[in-house]
């Protein structure tokens, strides 16, 4: 066997996270960075775990890897990974691992790693990883492209669809991380316990972020990033009044807005801590104040032209 090698983006959402689990729409875009997945010669279908992971993500990742490789008929391949996401920061990392691995499978099994098909087998890691997830993170890591998603119902099951968002201008993030971000299953657990509890009062929250993302597709087909800045912040201020900030993802949020940032919010699940972004016309100089003040940062472009010099 030659070696295999794959990508796997990780992610990040614009706009429309949680509400999207509850079949409103979400922007979301690819990063630059991911999982890198290498396949080598090998008695077994076997994945080598990274030895960062603890005994729990090691568990859960060797059980998706195993629910995958069953449906690719267990080819001889030795898969190791190469994460360059921080884990559980809200940036897709498991979606990114889930995307880079069935790549190699199923290049591995002799079949095309296109998108469609790399969707669906990295949808069945991404169930083992989150129980039910909304589909967004693994179609955007398997699409590499911005996209419009909506999670849909259907006769099979839950299922995804998703349009490609052009833009005419650079969308361009800065990523900072702020703090340790709490388990994803207690942030959503806590929000469906009060969806619940008050229905008519969170679905209403969840209309207005979901009416706010339509509004945000428009601004970015349009290059208005004046007008999606400040659907990010909108959209902020709703995360938080579905209880799901915190004091530092605040802290990090008001100071990319005080840098310049056009829009800012957290990406992901929220809680304690985790990645906050900040949409930048220009984030290298951003990047680089972050960095001497001692914050993990970095800029990724995730729609528009690209012009040499911009972020790769």
């Amino acid at each position: 066997m030659n070696p295999l090698v794959a990508f796997g983006a990780g992610k990040v959402i614009l706009l429309g996270e949680h509400s999207v689990v509850y079949g409103y729409p979400a922007i979301a875009g690819p990063l630059t960075i991911g999982v890198v997945a290498r396949g080598g010669p090998s008695r077994s279908c076997v994945l080598d775990v990274p030895v960062t992971a603890d005994a729990a993500q090691k568990r859960m990742m060797r059980k998706a890897f195993a629910r995958a490789a069953k449906l690719v008929g267990e080819p001889k391949v030795k898969v190791t990974l190469e994460p360059q996401l921080p884990l559980s920061a809200g940036l897709g990392s498991s979606a990114a691992l889930a995307v880079a691995t069935s790549r190699v499978l199923l290049q591995a099994a002799g079949q095309a790693p296109t998108a469609k098909a790399t969707a669906r087998l990295a949808w069945e890691m991404e169930q083992e990883f989150h129980g039910t997830p909304s589909g967004v993170d693994h179609t955007t890591s398997a699409e590499e492209k911005l996209i419009l998603y909506r999670r849909v119902q259907a006769p099979a099951g839950v299922t995804g669809r998703a349009r490609e968002l052009k833009s005419p201008r650079p969308v361009s993030v800065v990523v900072a991380l702020a703090g340790a971000r709490s388990p994803t299953k207690l942030t959503v657990g806590a929000l469906r316990e009060r969806q619940a509890r008050w229905p008519e009062r969170y679905k209403r929250l969840f209309g207005q972020v979901g009416r706010l993302v339509t509004e945000a597709a428009k601004t970015v087909e349009a290059g208005d990033l004046e007008g999606l800045g400040d659907a990010m912040n909108v959209n902020q201020g709703l995360l938080n009044a579905l209880g799901l900030s915190s004091p530092a993802l605040e802290d990090m949020v008001f100071r990319l807005r005080s840098l310049g940032a056009l829009g800012a919010k957290f990406t992901g699940a929220g809680g304690d801590g985790g990645a906050v972004i900040g949409l930048f016309p220009e984030p290298e100089p951003v990047v680089a104040q972050l960095t001497r003040d001692g914050v993990r940062c970095f800029a990724s472009q995730l729609a528009g032209p690209r012009v040499q010099g911009d972020i790769p």
